[in-house]
């Protein structure tokens, strides 16, 4: 379980990197992000942020231009949260919500068959 330091650093990132991402970040193919969770390593060497994209299609063109955009997003990220060493950043595409879509289905599909 993440200290309670951690806890703050990780949703102060998500908020920084999400404002970060819409409003400074010039490449089209990032406008369109939705960040859903940081998850920074204790030592806070590392900051796994996950993503999603409102279009699937675009899935391979923005993993790419957020790993371009990286260093970028660390440098801004590191003049507006006050802390000595800001994490490397690794973006890593959310499924959650993809898997919590499937899981949805099934047990619509099982309640439909339970009334039929």
């Amino acid at each position: 379980m993440a200290s309670i330091k951690i806890e703050r650093l990780n949703h102060a990132f998500q908020e920084e990197i999400s404002m970060i991402l819409m409003r400074e970040v010039k490449d089209e193919d990032i406008k369109f992000v939705t960040v859903t969770g940081v998850d920074t390593t204790s030592d806070l060497s590392f900051a796994k942020v996950y993503y999603t994209v409102l279009d699937d299609s675009k899935k391979e063109k923005t993993a790419e231009a957020l790993e371009k955009a990286a260093s970028f997003i660390r440098t801004k990220l590191a003049e507006r949260v006050e802390i000595r060493h800001t994490p490397e950043l690794k973006f890593i595409y959310d499924t959650s919500i993809a898997y919590g879509e499937h899981i949805d289905k099934l047990i619509d599909e099982i309640n439909e068959k339970k009334t039929n």
